[in-house]
């Protein structure tokens, strides 16, 4: 994912900021809660298509490693 794109990307819910999954295949909302999938190199940023995150999903920051 353009790392442009990833900076001004936000929650279409809460409006606060994407991060990028470790395996590159979704967008995670940890305020929101909720993973937009990334589909054919595009961001689908649906609440519709969104899944919710499991507890720990929420609390683990993949960005660390």
């Amino acid at each position: 994912m353009n790392k442009a794109l990833l900076d001004i990307l936000v929650c279409p819910v809460t409006k606060a900021p994407l991060e990028l999954s470790a395996d590159g295949t979704e967008l995670i909302s940890r305020v929101g809660g909720m993973a937009y999938p990334i589909r054919d190199g595009i961001p689908v940023l649906l609440e519709t298509e969104a899944r919710t995150l499991t507890t720990d999903e929420r609390l683990h920051d993949d960005s660390a490693k």
